[in-house]
């Protein structure tokens, strides 16, 4: 796992949804979205963190139960996104 890329994609998910942390205080495996969540993330954030992901990496996430689990966490979305990037070489 890239310490980078998930520390830059923490950055995005704070961007993206106008949030007031720092990459630091969001752990690799805490629970992205729902009211028992530290950044409490909703529908809309998932959007707006798509519409990031899609402009700075070009990955698409499609609307589906996949992208949930693929946004429930940071280590989920890297795992997602360096197996996207690995085969796009």
């Amino acid at each position: 796992m890239n310490p980078d890329l998930r520390h830059e994609l923490k950055a995005l998910i704070i961007e993206a949804c106008d949030k007031e942390c720092t990459p630091a205080e969001i752990t690799d495996d805490e629970v992205l979205f729902g009211p028992e969540a530290p950044l409490q993330l909703d529908s809309l954030d998932a959007l707006q963190i798509s519409m990031a992901i899609k402009k700075k990496y070009g990955l698409r996430l499609p609307d589906s139960k996949d992208t949930r689990r693929i946004l429930s966490s940071v280590t989920n979305l890297a795992e997602h996104l360096e197996s996207w990037l690995a085969s796009r070489r």
